[in-house]
């Protein structure tokens, strides 16, 4: 019978079969990847723009809204969750930013401590690097027309991080030994406009505003007022009774030497200002006898000779007038009747009596009291 049969035999895969199946199942994949990868870089590079474009637009393009320009203040004493929390109520969504830069970089809150100035516009980027290197912005420190230390102390304490206290307390400590005793304190200071770091230390506010007062009062000044008899500290007190006397820059002068001459005469020199110092109100209109009779050093109708001190922190344009001043022989003055804040000048007791009937009459008719 025949040897062959029907039945089918299985296929057999040798294994280089299979080693080389799978080899070319792996290229496949490969190739599909390969693919897949220039589309997932760029879908990943679009989002990174996005997310750059974004972050720079918060934060360096986008600036503060506001319409003024605003003052910050970090004092001393607060902490990195004080600094957020204030530039946040102060400044809105860019005062937020600019605290997310000063945590994301750990910050010294330290370092923050001062005051700065924020203008439109301005970045969270830029407010973030004034905070974090404590560039602060100078603070403008002006005064005048002002009569007392305290008064100084008050307006320093408004504007610069020390109180009053301290400042009148470095005030103590520094100028008796520079020979002013605290009637003369005024006299150590010139009002102008001077620029301070809100964190100024009250020693150094002193010293600097010295510091003017020393440069103004140079060698040619010193030997003008030495040449009248008189001491800066003096001439500061008689600035300060013209200044009370007339709000007319051009009189001062004249009204300064009518002063000088009554005081080298030795005469008492019958300052109406020096009474109103002495009262303690400079409202006064009309000054009666029982103004006349306040016991005070500061009275010149009960004292002869100068105040102890100024009257007010003299203007230097006032005492350069006097030391510059022409002689003159007027020994009274008196408002004119017509209110215009000048003066009507006398050299005789008996011309300045007609003077001053005239302004009384003038006082009477307006019912001042």
């Amino acid at each position: 019978m025949g040897c062959g049969s029907n039945t089918p035999h299985p296929i057999s895969f040798s294994p280089l079969f299979v080693i080389f199946a799978l080899f070319k199942s792996q290229i496949g994949q490969m190739k599909k990847k390969t693919r897949f990868i220039p589309i997932l870089l760029a879908v990943i590079a679009v989002i990174i723009v996005i997310v750059a474009a974004s972050v720079y637009f918060s934060y360096i393009v986008k600036g503060y809204d506001g319409n003024d320009t605003k003052w910050i203040y970090v004092t001393g004493t607060m902490d990195d969750d004080d600094i957020a929390s204030m530039l946040e109520s102060e400044l809105g969504s860019t005062g937020k930013r600019a605290a997310t830069l000063l945590s994301l970089t750990s910050a010294d809150a330290a370092r923050a401590h001062g005051a700065y100035m924020i203008e439109p516009g301005m970045s969270a980027v830029t407010i973030y690097r004034k905070l974090s290197r404590g560039a602060q912005t100078p603070v403008k420190l002006t005064f005048n027309n002002l009569r007392t230390i305290n008064q100084l102390a008050a307006r320093i304490g408004s504007r610069l991080e020390t109180d009053s206290a301290a400042f009148i307390a470095a005030c103590d400590s520094i100028l008796p030994p520079k020979g002013f005793n605290r009637a003369g304190y005024a006299a150590a200071f010139i009002p102008d406009s001077y620029e301070f770091y809100w964190t100024a230390s009250p020693e150094k506010v002193v010293n600097t505003l010295l510091g003017y007062r020393d440069r103004y009062w140079n060698d040619e000044r010193r030997a003008k007022a030495s040449k009248l008899g008189l001491t800066p500290v003096q001439v500061a007190t008689i600035a300060s009774i013209a200044e009370e006397e007339t709000n007319d820059r051009g009189e001062r002068a004249t009204v300064g030497r009518l002063y000088l001459n009554r005081y080298e005469k030795g005469m008492k020199l019958q300052a109406d200002p020096t009474v109103k110092f002495a009262v303690g109100d400079f409202s006064l209109r009309r000054i009666t006898g029982k103004h006349l009779a306040t016991p005070s050093p500061y009275n010149t109708y009960l004292n002869t000779g100068l105040p102890p001190g100024p009257i007010r922190i003299a203007d230097a344009a006032t005492m350069t007038a006097i030391l510059d001043s022409k002689p003159h022989p007027y020994l009274y003055m008196c408002a004119k009747e017509d209110f215009s804040g000048r003066h009507n000048f006398a050299t005789t007791y008996a011309e300045h009596q007609r003077n001053a009937a005239r302004y009384h009459k003038a006082l009477n008719s307006r019912n001042i009291k």
